[in-house]
């Protein structure tokens, strides 16, 4: 499994979507893997900046949320326990949000 998994994709507006995580912090053995997950309405300041509860599923760490439609972009990074950051090397995880009909 490649490190990050988005389910559904793209991430579309008003719909839940999965994370999925095996990166370094899983990698390292993380007792607690947390989705610190925030959306963007224009540019890269993050709203509604909170952390998730992470359950561990074998090889993989997953969390799901809501996707609220007034948001352009969903942007997310990792910690765990011992607040150990998995930020993709500063740059952090972000992708657009779909509004409408979308790519089917």
């Amino acid at each position: 499994m490649e490190e990050i998994r988005i389910e559904p994709f793209p991430v579309k507006a008003g719909q839940r979507v999965r994370v999925g995580y095996n990166g370094l912090l899983a990698k390292s053995g993380a007792n607690q893997v947390y989705l610190h997950a925030g959306l963007s309405r224009h540019g890269d300041i993050w709203e509604q900046a909170k952390d998730i509860v992470m359950d561990n599923n074998i090889d993989t760490w997953t969390a799901e949320l809501e996707v609220p439609t007034e948001f352009e972009k969903f942007n997310f990074c990792f910690k765990d326990c011992a607040d150990n950051w998995d930020n993709n090397n500063g740059k952090n995880w972000t992708y657009t949000i779909v509004h409408g009909q979308g790519l089917v």
